[in-house]
């Protein structure tokens, strides 16, 4: 496994920040039409639709089953659509109606300091350095520098302290899914990422319809938000998710929960004229710095 992330990669990790840090804000919109469950069960749908169109068309199809390494491959498969889309968007959706999505963005960047210790004990090549603790907690100081202690202030409802947990729980659960991720055998990657989608899919419909019986169909910017959480932080996401997981490592990948925060903020101020907080560019310079940190051995190293 090379050291090197490369030039690919650290493209593809802006594009993932730029669209999770997109997402709160769909979640919210989404939120008035539909339960938590629901909106978990509706993207995972449809991101699951959109990615088996694709591998069909495409002839790729889905990863075989009829040996042990399919089997394997699918019972990663399993694990990612339990890991990173099902436990994690239900638990992110139910706890942003009960706790400021401040908290929720402190949360997201969490994900890297669980990878650190899995991904060591877990990941060959995957070390849990000085420097890359060092650069992780330069990153973690950018992110609070940013929400501020008042992401931390109560929001006054009797479920809070549950949702507090339920959104550190979703950090955990991303964290988990990338180290599985890394682990599958080696497969088509638009194929795993179906396999994973149509897996979670299977496994949260039930628990939605269950929970919250057949919802009405959204209306407005409500289903608007839902088909945007569906097709792009939720397929296309899993895809570059995948790419970069399998690529570069979940210890890089995981970076880009530093990023999410600082997106949530530029994508506030433009498109609901929210006003950009004046501790915004230190955030910036914290997180954008402690991501470099955190690879700059690799581009020293000589060949």
């Amino acid at each position: 496994m090379t050291t090197s992330p490369g030039a690919a990669n650290w493209i593809k990790l802006i594009i993932l920040g730029l669209i999770w840090g997109s997402s709160f804000m769909a979640v919210t919109l989404a939120l008035e039409g539909l339960g938590p469950v629901s909106i978990a069960a509706a993207r995972i749908t449809l991101g699951a639709a959109a990615l088996l169109l694709i591998v069909m068309v495409m002839g790729i199809g889905l990863p075989r089953i009829d040996s042990r390494e399919g089997r394997l491959i699918w019972l990663c498969a399993l694990g990612m659509g339990f890991f990173t889309n099902a436990l994690p968007f239900t638990l992110l959706s139910w706890g942003q109606t009960y706790v400021a999505s401040g908290f929720a963005g402190v949360c997201m960047a969490v994900v890297p300091l669980f990878v650190l210790p899995l991904a060591h004990l877990l990941v060959p090549g995957e070390r849990m350095t000085l420097r890359r603790t060092f650069s992780f907690l330069i990153g973690f100081a950018g992110v609070v520098t940013l929400i501020g202690t008042k992401a931390f202030a109560s929001a006054g409802s009797d479920f809070e302290s549950l949702a507090r947990l339920a959104c550190l729980g979703a950090a955990l659960c991303y964290a988990i899914g990338s180290i599985i991720t890394r682990l599958c055998p080696t497969v088509n990657l638009l194929s795993l990422s179906a396999a994973a989608l149509s897996c979670g899919a299977a496994m949260i419909v039930p628990m939605a319809l269950w929970q919250e019986g057949l919802p009405a169909l959204p209306e407005g910017r409500s289903l608007w938000a839902v088909l945007y959480l569906g097709l792009v932080p939720t397929a296309l996401a899993q895809v570059l998710l995948v790419q970069v997981a399998r690529s570069a490592g979940p210890g890089f990948l995981s970076t880009v929960n530093y990023q999410v925060p600082v997106w949530s903020v530029f994508f506030g101020a433009v498109l609901l004229n929210e006003v950009l907080p004046p501790q915004l560019f230190a955030a910036l310079l914290l997180i954008l710095g402690g991501l470099l940190l955190s690879r700059a051995p690799a581009h020293r190293q000589r060949p």
